[in-house]
């Protein structure tokens, strides 16, 4: 069955890196103490792959498990085939998406989770579990191949949600940002992810985490409020 933790971002409030969502992953992981992660670093932009990999192995060890970035393999999807559990992180979403297509990564890694190996991302790593990444927030500051995603949840995520806008800012607000991307595609479905939410993914049912709502949009910007706790069929 597939299990996946798609989580809007790696803060909260004033967390420091990843602190809110350990018990998210304590409970996520319960059943692999001991077992491997294999690590997704390509939308790290700001720091190489190695000083990314070092990062989330400090902050995630308390959850006693190994933690390899797949840039460690001299093929990449070697590391996530013999993998646990694989986890992609945060950063430039339109970055992630190339290295998956660059490296052969979405195959290996579609076909991993629907057999039932445990997935996590925060992020740009929850965007790309969805169908496409033509939600994420990110600039398109390199060219992936398609904007098509590993489609794990067949929908649309987008992560650190903000209703509205600022005081100043003259620019569009998400909500107007979605809605341009539901004009041109009215069949799809978005999820907003404010900070500090989650999904959690079961099979065909998904549960919603943390202290806030999260909200689908659909259609005309039809919106419907999902509030913590609440499970629903994807």
């Amino acid at each position: 069955m597939k299990n996946m933790l798609l989580m809007s971002s790696s803060k909260y409030k004033d967390t420091d890196y990843l602190i809110h969502t350990i018990p998210w992953l304590r409970q996520f992981l319960s059943a692999y103490q001991g077992k491997s992660i294999a690590f997704v670093p390509y939308a790290g932009v700001r720091q190489s792959y190695d000083e990314y990999e070092q990062k989330v192995r400090q902050v995630l060890s308390a959850l006693n498990m190994e933690i390899i970035s797949v840039h460690r393999g001299a093929k990449h999807a070697e590391i996530i085939e013999r993998s646990d559990v694989v986890a992609i992180g945060g950063g430039n979403t339109f970055c992630l998406l190339k290295g998956l297509y660059d490296n052969h990564l979405l195959e290996p890694i579609r076909a991993k989770v629907n057999a039932g190996t445990p997935y996590f991302g925060w992020s740009a790593g929850a965007v790309a579990a969805g169908r496409s990444i033509m939600t994420t927030n990110d600039m398109p500051i390199t060219y992936p191949p398609s904007f098509n995603a590993l489609n794990l949840f067949p929908h649309q995520i987008n992560p650190h949600f903000i209703s509205g806008k600022m005081q100043g800012h003259n620019g569009e607000s998400r909500e107007e940002r979605l809605q341009e991307f539901l004009t041109v595609n009215p069949t799809a479905l978005v999820y907003a992810l404010p900070e500090g939410t989650a999904l959690h993914i079961q099979g065909d049912q998904a549960r919603v985490l943390g202290e806030r709502a999260v909200l689908r949009f659909s259609g005309k910007m039809s919106m419907d409020t999902l509030a913590a706790e609440t499970t629903f069929h994807y």
